[in-house]
């Protein structure tokens, strides 16, 4: 199929993609050396500007904070995978009211920009007479926006299926939700987990917005201990730990999601000659033809 999109590189042409592979490591490895030199020029490396992690409270407030991130993730992630789930449905349906209002719900959150629905969730409910917390502006907000996305997510996914898929299961009869959520979307979810997962990697990272709605997050408590004049006001050290935290939570989640679908690659070998007999079994009984085993 590659050599019938586009013709296969030849040697010369390799060579030079080579070229240009190692001229853009070597330019992103000397960017880094640079900001890294200019760190130390201005004493962002002295012990002085990293002593606070020596303190047990810090540290504890840092774990706190690290907690606060994946309470905030947890909850955004369930209600997202469920908000997305019944809106993808929504989507599908054959009653066109339903259709319209699904799709206009999920274009109009995923149009607007998250840090708005935390602000408007935080600040706006206040102002009409609804109490909020921080906590409930960010996961609503994560969820809203996050499970638009994943909407559309499931939706590419369930088109993506064999149409036998479902005629088989209304030809056990089933009826239209039963299809949906215990035949198409599983199966849509398996097919769709690695776009899933980065969207949930977004997500994780969007947590840290809620800094900007008092939320205790990591962010939150980064900024904190860098503006300390106890401390030297170590305002990068302290972001650069954050940014590793970060970078090890999503490591984290890609790893378990890499598990997950190792997994049901697995199990799906052992399932794959049941799930096609029970789909052939399924269109005989719906063309009034005997199956044989």
């Amino acid at each position: 199929m590659s050599s019938v999109l586009f013709d296969a590189p030849g040697p010369k042409s390799r060579m030079r993609h080579r070229l240009y592979a190692v001229i853009g490591i070597l330019v992103v490895v000397a960017l880094i050396a640079f900001v890294i030199y200019k760190f130390a020029e201005s004493g962002q490396f002295a012990a002085k500007k990293w002593e606070w992690l020596q303190y047990s409270q810090v540290q504890a407030d840092l774990a706190d904070a690290v907690l606060a991130t994946l309470e905030a993730f947890a909850l955004g992630a369930v209600f997202a995978l469920i908000f997305g789930s019944v809106f993808a449905a929504g989507r599908l349906s054959e009653h066109k009211v339903i259709r319209g209002v699904s799709a206009f719900i999920v274009e109009f959150f995923r149009a607007i920009p998250l840090l708005i629905l935390m602000f408007l969730f935080y600040y706006g409910l206040p102002a009409v007479g609804v109490d909020t917390s921080p906590l409930f502006a960010v996961v609503l907000g994560l969820t809203l926006y996050n499970g638009s996305v994943l909407a559309e997510i499931f939706r590419a996914g369930i088109n993506s299926l064999p149409k036998g898929q479902s005629e088989a299961a209304y030809a056990l009869g089933m009826r239209k939700t039963q299809v949906m959520f215990t035949v198409l979307l599983p199966q849509a979810i398996r097919a769709m987990l690695p776009t899933i997962i980065s969207q949930l990697v977004v997500l994780l990272k969007d947590t840290a917005l809620g800094f900007l709605v008092t939320y205790p997050e990591l962010l939150y408590y980064a900024r904190y201990i860098g503006s300390q004049g106890a401390f030297g006001r170590p305002i990068v050290p302290s972001t650069i730990v954050a940014a590793v935290i970060y970078i090890v939570l999503c490591l984290l989640l890609t790893a378990l999601a890499t598990w997950v679908e190792k997994r049901n690659r697995r199990s799906k070998k052992h399932l794959e000659p049941t799930d096609a007999k029970a789909e052939q079994i399924g269109l005989a009984h719906a063309m009034g033809q005997p199956f044989s085993v």
